[in-house]
């Protein structure tokens, strides 16, 4: 499995204020595209959790979520608890390697790329490779699951 880890320097986040996109900061530190960079989310649905994995240009659609992973309800996941059931903390979620293997889910626009970015398990680090492999090393579940976001 061919793959590259890419380092990049990380803004302090104190706390306060609006929550910090880690995603946006790594595509901008990494001078790449946000539909490149994908954000790793984990939410319960039908109170198990699902891991969702979508480029950081775009939002979660919950709906979408739960429908692909079988479920009917999907909720964002307590920040804790997604620290707690994937051993890294938030801003460094990684969809592979957590400490529990959980369904996953990416959204359909992985195949737009030859090589997508996602967190490598760490603030500052992020893991580039072929979408074909990362749906083959997290088992995941290909769907339609994002929404347009801020930036598409």
């Amino acid at each position: 499995m061919p793959f590259e880890l890419h380092t990049y320097r990380t803004q302090p986040h104190d706390g306060r204020g609006a929550a910090p996109s880690y995603g946006h900061e790594a595509a901008a530190a990494l001078d790449l595209s946000p539909d490149r960079v994908f954000k790793t989310l984990l939410a319960r649905v039908d109170e198990r959790l699902v891991v969702a994995v979508v480029p950081v240009s775009a939002r979660l659609d919950l709906k979408a979520l739960a429908a692909a992973a079988g479920g009917k309800r999907a909720a964002m996941a307590d920040p804790a608890d997604a620290e707690r059931a994937t051993g890294y903390v938030v801003g460094g979620i990684s969809p592979v390697g957590s400490r529990t293997r959980l369904r996953t889910v990416i959204d359909e626009t992985v195949s737009d790329e030859p090589v997508v970015y996602v967190s490598a398990g760490r603030r500052g680090l992020q893991v580039s490779l072929a979408p074909d492999e990362l749906v083959r090393v997290t088992g995941a579940t290909v769907a339609p699951i994002r929404r347009p976001g801020p930036d598409g």
